[in-house]
């Protein structure tokens, strides 16, 4: 598990994505995303403005990440 340090309370998950450098471009975040390739806190989330606080577990490309 790679622990992300974020900077805000609150981070929208394709920003998070690109943040921790899974993706590179917002486009891509969002196309996986879409197609329902990224967990969070265990549940498969669609929605790319889905905000992510601190103590969240992201899963994406068998990585895991928990933001703190």
């Amino acid at each position: 598990m790679k622990e992300i340090k974020i900077n805000t309370d609150i981070i929208k998950l394709d920003s998070f994505l690109k943040w921790c450098g899974a993706v590179s471009l917002g486009s891509e975040a969002k196309m996986y995303i879409q197609s329902e390739e990224v967990k969070v806190n265990d549940e498969i989330c669609t929605q790319r403005e889905k905000k992510l606080k601190k103590g969240d577990i992201i899963e994406f490309q068998n990585n895991i990440y928990k933001i703190i």
